[in-house]
């Protein structure tokens, strides 16, 4: 009985951790920026499959940036406990303003000025790995602050309280990477997918639409954030 009642609580713990790291995955890819547009794009005028793996290279490039904003956030953990309230809060501000940005961002002009041209499959992955990648110095702070903004727990011991089976740190770490790389995955699957089904009548100005949605929804995440930290 003990044992099941250890296995029932680490597939519990498994499924939390998986899903932290895919919030943080998810809220970090909901951005119609440059890189959204390319692969839209490319959805738009190649089809399905270039839009998905071009969104597919976006998602591995994150998950790297990802890896580096997890490890800076391990070494500032200790400070985080220390200040969570203050970082809370200024995660929360600082995801409002994004939402904010992202909701009155007009891409109407950047689809339209954008071509997709003639590449092969892997040059669409490779191209927007390559691209996502050269930005890091905007992209880390933006993935940090969700990580701090979800309030993702890490492993710092070297086994999590279970006596048997145990979860150990570098597990435990690893399952929020794969949450966070399995939530960017669905992200560009969701959009890729629902922009081809849509792809006769899509029309340019519906990027209104979608920048709006998610604008409204990382803003809420914000404020949820902030209004948290003063109910508490």
């Amino acid at each position: 009985m003990r044992v099941a009642t250890n296995l029932t609580s680490m597939i519990i713990d498994v499924l939390e951790i998986l899903f932290s790291g895919l919030c943080v995955g998810v809220a970090s890819s909901v951005t119609v920026g440059p890189v959204a547009v390319l692969c839209i794009q490319r959805t738009l005028s190649k089809g399905h499959l270039a839009g998905l793996l071009s969104g597919l290279g976006v998602a591995c490039a994150d998950t790297i940036m990802a890896i580096l904003a997890f490890s800076v956030y391990a070494l500032l953990k200790s400070y985080i406990d220390e200040y969570s309230t203050i970082i809370q809060i200024c995660g929360g501000i600082f995801v409002v303003i994004v939402g904010v940005r992202i909701f009155f961002k007009n891409p109407v002009p950047q689809i339209r000025k954008n071509r997709a041209g003639h590449s092969a499959l892997w040059q669409d992955f490779a191209s927007m790995f390559g691209f996502t990648l050269a930005n890091f110095v905007v992209v880390i702070p933006y993935i940090l602050a969700f990580f701090a903004m979800f309030n993702v727990e890490l492993a710092m011991n070297e086994v999590v309280e279970y006596a048997e089976p145990a979860i150990s740190r570098h597990g435990r770490n690893l399952l929020v990477l794969g949450g966070f790389m399995l939530g960017a995955v669905l992200w560009w699957l969701a959009l890729t997918s629902l922009i081809n089904l849509f792809r006769r009548g899509f029309k340019p100005r519906h990027m209104l639409t979608i920048n709006r949605v998610a604008g409204v929804v990382i803003a809420v995440l914000g404020l949820v954030t902030l209004v948290s930290q003063f109910i508490e």
